[in-house]
């Protein structure tokens, strides 16, 4: 989610620049990436949140992310470099939303291979979370190769009339669902927990741009804008909105 203050200019998202392609490299379009993100996923992570979606489900908080951008595409191998460098061996995890990654399977593809490179190498234990607004029928007929890169994802599309119920998940309908014996180790404590008294949200500015994190509850986002105008801020460019 975001917005750009009124009284500041409009800035690029958060995402490490692009780097001149050498040859014929993956390329992913991404609208931001953030670290440390702590309310998507257990402990300190590392969040990446594509461009583009094809599903556009009523009531999404990103819509900003809905367009397809080729002018946000960097290299892969550029992104997997930025996770190691901002982290510093130190992420519990990585957040992966957007927008649809799914919607972008090689490219996707080419950086669950890279993390998993960089995982093996450095003899980390992250572990790799993947939101999805697609069925999981759908996924495991589609892209069993790309979940079977993933330690756990949260499938199934964002339905507004259904408040959230559970952590980490934005509609009652939404399932958590490990994929791997890290996942499961990790992420089973979790799976039926409910979203009530977690925190939900974080907030990252950059330049004129506000940057929220996290799985609002139904009204949130109004109340943000009624309280930012109670103090003189006016929000305009909501990804909220279309």
């Amino acid at each position: 989610m975001s917005a750009t203050r009124k009284a500041g200019g409009r800035t690029r998202p958060s995402a490490p620049r692009p780097a001149v392609a050498a040859g014929r490299r993956a390329m992913l379009e991404v609208n931001k990436a953030h670290w440390p993100v702590t309310v998507l996923g257990p402990g300190r992570r590392i969040g990446v949140w594509v461009q583009g979606c094809s599903i556009h489900c009523k009531g999404c908080v990103s819509q900003d992310t809905w367009p397809r951008d080729p002018g946000k595409r960097i290299p892969v191998a550029d992104l997997v470099a930025w996770c190691r460098d901002v982290s510093r061996g130190t992420a519990d995890g990585i957040t992966i939303s957007g927008g649809e990654p799914f919607d972008q399977p090689a490219a996707l593809d080419a950086f669950l291979t890279g993390l998993a490179a960089w995982r093996r190498e450095q003899k980390l234990d992250f572990d790799i979370l993947c939101y999805s607004g697609y069925p999981l029928r759908r996924l495991q007929k589609e892209h069993a190769r790309l979940l079977a890169r993933l330690d756990a994802v949260i499938p199934e599309p964002y339905v507004d009339r259904l408040p959230p119920a559970r952590l980490w998940r934005g509609s009652a309908n939404q399932t958590l669902v490990p994929l791997s014996a890290r996942g499961r180790e990790r992420y089973a404590p979790y799976v039926d927990r409910p979203a009530g008294g977690a925190k939900r949200m974080q907030a990252a500015v950059d330049g004129g741009r506000v940057w929220m994190i996290g799985i609002p509850d139904r009204g949130d986002m109004a109340r943000v804008e009624a309280l930012c105008a109670e103090r003189g801020l006016t929000l305009t460019e909501v990804s909220w909105r279309r």
